[in-house]
């Protein structure tokens, strides 16, 4: 049986209940220095779950330092976007009636609080069940309309300051019961046709592959017996009409190809980016525990917390006079900037914390150009040189009211790249799974450094396939193909 760390804001907030040392703060367990002493279970209570919180920062670091958490990322995202308008219609029987469950003084709808999987009322306990297994957090309020008993209005979670003194006991209870259950993942169905769904955004400003990719991936796809076609948000709903999912759109946690990935591996799709790969390389913050506890050679870096923010002396005495501020979830550049002096590095963190309440902070490593070497199932399958935009630091330059401006590119056969980057690219994806991932690499005194994983690395016509060719194409589809082959046969 695992042990139990529970986190909550602030010691005071657990005087209801027996004292424990099982009991940890959100600011303590984020800065935790040993994070491998703590317990495997983590159980989190914070009051602010959203987005970019600290309450969030603590289930997307348990799940980078391998502890079971619950509610994980996944249960967050999908109770911020994925509520169903509709139960099954197997559970509208657990709510047939008016006087069966309590109704919300304030705004007249049913409403059933939800602990650890167990409610009040051994009436509605298989509802508090199925709903607690879909979306798994220690408390939750489900509420239904009063006139529908089937139509799930909203469903949110609770914090420990919402609970009446009754509420507390049922809380405490079952907080005992659920320490002594075990964790199981979910049966899976099997899919049945090789249709490929290739999701994309055509107003996207910078993406992941340009139109002639695309078509060469629908032309090699036809090929090979798969009908692959592109999906846009506005189609969405038709994903379950294929066996396998490509997302060709810049990807984020809070975010639609985030929530298209995880509909499709609820249903037993193949899926490029899966999940678990969007989670672990779109956050910087999760990107670095990762790397560290992989022993990855990486810039030195530490995080800047907006509750408990270190000065820039003390920054820079690890990290040097000059070096650059990061946004947890920027992509092509945007949200890193450079500072040198405790001027700009305050200015920056005032505005940088509206958006995040961590910053990533990282020693600068000038280079003249970054490797990009993309990896496929641990395979790595081409290798580029991405040069800084002329007169900048970054590959990328986007300068207010104008146009923005990125270096070149220079395309190379894999085996010419350097041993110890491919050797290193390939180290670092075997660590995030086993999807297409683009690990850009830094080489500093011929000492290669890992600057960060792509899920959804850039593939476009005559730069990334330059080499290859229509083979590039063919490569990632095969991998598509052979996913498919071993989910029928098994």
């Amino acid at each position: 049986m695992n042990s139990v760390l529970v986190i909550i804001d602030s010691i005071e907030q657990w005087e209801p209940y027996y004292k424990t040392q099982s009991i940890t703060t959100a600011l303590d367990y984020l800065q935790s220095e040993n994070p491998d002493q703590h317990s495997h279970l983590i159980i989190n209570l914070c009051n602010n779950l959203s987005y970019h919180s600290e309450g969030y920062y603590c289930s997307l670091l348990a799940q980078a330092r391998k502890h079971k958490v619950i509610p994980s990322i996944d249960t967050l995202n999908m109770l911020e976007a994925d509520i169903p308008a509709k139960l099954e219609s197997s559970l509208v029987r657990h709510c047939k009636c008016n006087g069966e469950l309590p109704t919300n003084p304030i705004n007249g709808l049913l409403q059933l609080d939800i602990y650890f999987g167990t409610c009040e009322d051994p009436r509605f306990e298989k509802l508090a069940r199925t709903i607690f297994d879909r979306y798994p957090a220690p408390l939750l309020r489900a509420e239904f309309s009063a006139n529908q008993h089937s139509h799930l209005c909203s469903l949110r979670t609770l914090n420990l300051e919402e609970l009446t003194d009754h509420q507390q006991d049922l809380f405490a209870n079952a907080l005992d019961a659920f320490n002594k259950k075990v964790w199981r993942e979910p049966r899976s169905k099997k899919p049945a046709r090789y249709d490929l769904a290739i999701f994309h955004d055509p107003e996207e400003q910078f993406p992941p592959s340009n139109r002639a990719a695309l078509n060469l991936f629908i032309n090699e796809a036809k090929k090979m017996n798969i009908n692959a076609e592109l999906i846009t948000e506005r189609e969405s709903s038709r994903l379950m009409e294929f066996d396998a999912l490509f997302i060709r759109q810049t990807t984020a946690v809070n975010h639609v190809t985030y929530r298209l990935a995880q509909s499709a591996q609820h249903a037993d799709m193949v899926v490029i980016d899966d999940p678990s790969s969007i989670i672990r390389c779109t956050n910087k913050v999760f990107l670095k525990e990762l790397l560290d506890r992989f022993g990855v050679p990486a810039p030195r870096s530490c995080l800047l917390f907006r509750t408990n923010s270190l000065n820039y002396q003390g920054v820079a005495n690890q990290l040097g006079q000059t070096m650059v501020l990061k946004i947890p979830d920027g992509s092509f550049s945007v949200g890193v900037s450079k500072v040198e002096c405790e001027h700009e590095f305050n200015t920056m963190l005032d505005t940088l914390f509206t958006r995040s309440s961590i910053i990533l902070a990282q020693e600068f490593l000038p280079t003249e150009f970054d490797w990009r070497i993309g990896v496929l199932n641990g395979e790595p399958i081409f290798a580029c040189k991405y040069y800084m935009a002329r007169g900048h630091w970054q590959i990328y330059h986007h300068k207010a009211g104008c146009s923005t401006r990125s270096g070149r590119v220079m395309t190379v056969p894999v085996h010419e790249a350097p041993r110890n980057v491919i050797r290193l690219a390939a180290k670092v994806a075997g660590a995030i799974g086993k999807g297409l991932y683009g690990v850009d690499i830094k080489t500093v005194k011929s000492t290669a450094v890992v600057i960060e994983v792509n899920d959804n690395p850039s593939i476009d016509h005559t730069i990334e396939d330059k080499i290859l060719g229509n083979e590039l194409y063919r490569i990632i589809l095969r991998e598509f193909v052979r996913r498919l082959n071993a989910k029928r046969r098994g």
